[in-house]
């Protein structure tokens, strides 16, 4: 689909850093999994898809049982992808395939139906065994009844085993081929060896424990079932966003010579198409308005529930809605290079990565079970030689007890909430270690001008240098050129501003400007009419033409900009911003998380400190060039500090790129933006403050669910190993210390309820 009309688009000031060109050319497919059950899982399957011919990238998120697969079409194929991940035993399935989900979720139930009708029913013909004594020790439970009994209880113990426990003997022969030892290994040697040891028993003497078996296959299906629910709760928090994702476009393939619209999917649009978008519905792409007059609600962007105004020219962002009149636009960027699809990659990228703190816990799983299969073997060997009729017993206890599912679940549901509920807010997290970064920092380093303040510098007065009318409109001609070529919040005050827009643009055609280069934090140079012209800090133009300034009174303490050339002063340009009406109560919020904040600003320090004396903050330096803060956040961490700095300019990228943690502002220099691990695309401070505090709660939650889990095996192996506790009990054991770290997890959201 091409469009018959090139029309001239310029970037959007909000665009998000596309990915490189080369990804665009790849074939995208999300694809749903079953079966996995720790991080090694997902190790082991992202292994093995980059080992395929084309595969270019794989982006697992194991909190969401998903893999995002990018290759080569003419390379591989979805299905030659399905089929890879099938052959490792786990189950695979494009994503969206809601017959196929249906038909997974139906046999879950089914399986776990069976092992609970199983379950209460062999209680009954349990327990009379435990509380009926036999007939050899004067009971009334004769040895023929003894045997029924036990024959009963194997008779429902076989669907158990070979129905309702297969996906666990499934996923151990699959660890097992892969020469891998998973969770599932352990529990499928626990369920076989009870069962076959209970068989034995049935029919050549001694105790059986069928009903440890059932329960403990009802158990821990139930916890898993609850597993995935949470998770499916705390993974919708997370992609709420998607129900912005346009689907269909009113694409117009001759416009402007016909207004013929065609229904197309929003996925088939090309750079440059023309799209009419009626009233109410969505934005398919982004682009820019060509014709109409409405307003258009980018609250999942932004975070700011008042429409805005767009009229032609107006940037238009794909998945907001049109609210009120039709307005036609030409597509600039479509699909996968949209701000949306960019956006849904970085936070599905940062769900899999997880803080350093469980990346640790996770590494060490594997070794965990190998050592824990290791010391059942050797608890049997040594009850052998003390009490041989309970060896085994005691080694199934051990293998069943110390199962680490909570080990594995005590980070997926809780990253996947705290991922979720900062993207409501609009705080998009790109690297998952930024949530334990954000919790831990002691000190929050500010920029000012476009972070603390609105960014929306305003022209207060201006003074102008050159006697002469004619050379001061063509010097103004080419400074009103520089400034359209810059994002910086003091271009924008100046653009189209009268004291440039006006008789100096009126005098004829703009002037070519060459060579125009931003150095970050002092201004901008530019080559035109054969000289050398700068605008930014006055030491910046003095450094061209070496000629002194005398700053009028009036000037004094406002933010300076001036414009020269190498034959001395041509204007000076006095400009205010306002802070943001939220960022003293975001000061106050850190302040009280015992946050350390500081402001480092290469503004005039006269500006900084007055703005610091309203956000009542002591450490506040102005005058600083990027190097220079790039170098107090050094000696900052030198003195062993953990810093966060939040910025929005191309002068704070140093100080972004060595800080622990670095925050973009949304509306900031999108270079910012795509080197940054956390986006605060809603440009609200007090979500920023939220972001830190919610970040908090889920690392301390982290830690009480590992400390849960190991609390508990410390507690439940010597226990095991001692025979202190029989196999009903581990069953039960190791299914309630899953849930409880389960529903400790939950507490992220619905606290967050209670506290919204």
């Amino acid at each position: 689909m091409n469009s018959t009309t090139a029309a001239t688009v310029t970037t959007t000031e909000i665009s998000m850093s596309l990915p490189p060109a080369s990804l665009t050319e790849l074939t995208r497919e999300k694809i749903e999994l079953n079966g996995m059950r720790c991080a090694a899982c997902a190790q082991l399957i992202e292994f093995r898809l980059m080992q395929l011919p084309g595969v270019k990238g794989v982006l697992m998120n194991y909190a969401a049982q998903r893999a995002e697969v990018s290759w080569e079409p003419a390379a591989t194929n979805v299905h030659q992808i399905v089929d890879a991940v099938h052959a490792l035993g786990y189950g695979a399935l494009p994503a969206g395939d809601k017959k196929q989900h249906a038909n997974r979720h139906k046999a879950e139930m089914w399986r776990l139906f069976v092992a609970g009708f199983a379950m209460m029913q062999v209680m009954m013909y349990a327990f009379p065994s435990y509380l009926v004594p036999k007939a050899e020790i004067g009971g009334d439970l004769s040895p023929d009844l003894d045997h029924l009994l036990k024959l009963a209880c194997l008779a429902l113990a076989l669907p158990v085993l070979m129905f309702s426990s297969l996906p666990f003997f499934k996923s151990a022969w699959r660890d097992i081929k892969n020469r891998h030892v998973g969770m599932d290994v352990p529990v499928s040697v626990g369920i076989i060896a009870t069962f076959t040891m209970s068989t034995w028993a049935t029919f050549f003497g001694g105790h059986v424990y069928f009903d440890s078996m059932i329960m403990f296959v009802f158990l821990l299906l139930g916890g898993r079932m609850i597993e995935s629910r949470v998770q499916q709760k705390s993974q919708s928090a997370l992609t709420s966003l998607t129900q912005f994702s346009p689907n269909i476009a009113q694409y117009m393939p001759d416009f402007p010579a016909s207004r013929q619209m065609q229904s197309v999917p929003a996925v088939n649009l090309n750079p440059g198409d023309y799209v009419m978008v009626p009233a109410g519905a969505q934005i398919p792409a982004d682009g820019c308005v060509i014709e109409g007059v409405s307003d258009c609600d980018e609250s999942w962007m932004t975070g700011e529930s008042q429409p805005c105004a767009k009229q032609a020219g107006s940037m238009v962002v794909g998945g907001s809605i049109n609210v009120s009149n039709p307005l036609i636009m030409q597509a600039t960027q479509v699909a996968d290079t949209t701000q949306f699809a960019h956006l849904l990659r970085m936070m599905e990228s940062a769900a899999n990565e997880k803080p350093p703190l469980v990346a640790l816990a996770d590494r060490h799983a594997s070794q965990f079970l190998t050592v824990i299969m290791v010391l059942a073997v050797l608890s049997g060997i040594a009850w052998w030689s003390i009490d041989p009729s309970r060896a085994v017993w005691i080694a199934i206890t051990v293998l069943v007890v110390t199962c680490p599912c909570a080990l594995s679940l005590a980070t997926p549901g809780v990253m996947s909430a705290v991922l979720g509920l900062l993207a409501k807010r609009g705080v998009l997290v790109a690297r998952g270690a930024a949530i334990e970064g954000l919790a831990r920092a002691e000190h929050i380093v500010f920029d000012k001008t476009g972070t603390l303040t609105q960014g929306k510098l305003s022209l207060q007065g201006h003074r102008f240098l050159r006697d002469d009318p004619v050379a001061l409109r063509q010097a103004l001609q080419v400074c009103a050129v520089m400034v359209a070529g810059s994002l910086h919040p003091v271009s924008k005050a100046l653009a189209g501003h009268a004291v440039l827009d006006g008789e100096a643009v009126a005098l004829g055609d703009a002037p070519v400007v060459d060579d125009l280069v931003e150095d970050p934090g002092q201004g901008m140079m530019a080559h035109s009419q054969g000289k050398s012209w700068r605008l930014g800090q006055v030491d910046y133009v003095q450094a061209l033409h070496g000629y002194p300034l005398d700053i009028p009174t009036e000037f004094v303490g406002t933010s300076l900009c001036g414009f020269g050339d190498a034959d001395g002063w041509i204007a000076l340009f006095s400009l205010s911003d306002s802070l943001r009406p939220d960022a003293l109560a975001m000061v106050q919020q850190l302040t009280a998380l015992g946050k350390q904040l500081h402001i480092l600003s290469g503004d005039n320090p006269d500006v900084v400190r007055r703005i610091a004396d309203e956000l009542q903050l002591q450490d506040a330096q102005g005058n600083l060039r990027p190097e220079q803060k790039y170098a107090a956040i050094q000696q900052m961490q030198k003195n062993g500090a953990r810093v966060v700095m939040i910025g929005d300019g191309m002068n704070d990228g140093p100080g972004l790129s060595i800080a622990d943690v670095s925050v973009a502002m949304g509306q900031g220099a999108p270079i910012t933006q795509a080197r940054s691990d956390v986006l605060l695309l809603s440009n609200r401070l007090l979500d920023f403050a939220y972001a830190v505090r919610m970040c908090t709660r889920a690392l301390r939650l982290i830690k009480q669910n590992l400390a849960w889990a190991v609390l508990y095996n410390i507690v439940a192996i010597p226990a095991a190993v001692a025979g202190v506790i029989a196999p009903w009990h581990a069953a039960m054991g190791m299914s309630l210390s899953s849930l409880i770290v389960v529903l400790n997890s939950l507490r992220l959201l619905i606290g967050q309820d209670r506290n919204e």
